[in-house]
């Protein structure tokens, strides 16, 4: 038997037990089911007759629906809104602004982010549990106020050196700032870099949180700002900005 006649037969009897068939027929369904894919897909032709029907007939009839009813009321609940958020979103803006603006300094000494600490302690420090002084008209009493750089324990084989900067106040330990500070070895300069990040600062919304030293300090770090190290230790007294709010006479 030569090949052409075991062809013929292997046919015969593929044909004979439907083998052929059954084949035929996969291919014609999966043939359908891809024709169908593409008339019923996202950009087929059946799709598209099925959304201009409906287009037909949703669009007229939204364009011609009555909301004055509902503008009333959503006028009213976006004026709530504004109000209950006004104040918080114009801080998230501000503090955003002024995060996002570049300072162009490049180094600054420790006495001049004192200076500037000191300042926020005299308008922020809490006064409730101030004495008045009398002496010299009618003023809350000064406040304790210190600076002091204190390296840490830093191993001998690592190529950095790490410090702690810290303002203490002590009357109001919110106004306390504890900044850390890093020095790599091999630097010619005896300048720091800053590391501050505040603990305030969880998503957007919690910008409004941040008060202008946070800012400052913030700033500072992520512009890489220098550290001169022109003073390691300082005591001294904060006047409040405040005046007592009781009347003498």
């Amino acid at each position: 038997m030569n090949l052409e006649n075991s062809i013929k037969d292997i046919i015969s009897k593929k044909l004979e037990d439907g083998t052929i068939e059954k084949l035929i027929g996969q291919q014609l369904e999966t043939g359908i089911a891809k024709a169908l894919d593409g008339l019923l897909g996202s950009y087929g032709d059946v799709t598209k007759i099925i959304e201009k029907e409906i287009k037909s007939v949703m669009v007229p009839y939204l364009e011609q629906y009555d909301y004055s009813q509902y503008i009333t009321k959503l006028d009213s609940v976006l004026v709530e809104v504004l109000k209950s958020a006004a104040v918080d979103n114009k801080k998230i803006l501000e503090n955003f602004k002024e995060l996002m603006t570049e300072d162009k300094m490049k180094t600054i000494k420790v006495s001049e982010i004192y200076d500037k600490w000191m300042d926020y302690v005299a308008k922020n420090v809490d006064t409730s549990e101030l004495e008045v002084d009398y002496d010299d008209g009618v003023s809350y009493q000064n406040v304790d106020v210190s600076l002091s750089f204190d390296e840490d324990d830093n191993k001998s084989w690592s190529s950095f050196k790490y410090a702690t900067l810290t303002f203490e106040c002590e009357k109001d330990e919110k106004m306390n700032f504890e900044i850390k500070l890093s020095l790599y070895n091999e630097q010619k300069k005896s300048s720091w870099d800053i590391s501050y990040e505040s603990k305030h600062i969880h998503d957007i919304r919690s910008l409004k949180h941040l008060n202008e030293m946070e800012i400052f300090l913030m700033k500072l770090s992520q512009n890489y700002t220098k550290i001169e190290i022109d003073k390691t230790y300082e005591n001294d007294e904060v006047t409040p900005e405040a005046e007592p709010e009781a009347s003498f006479s």
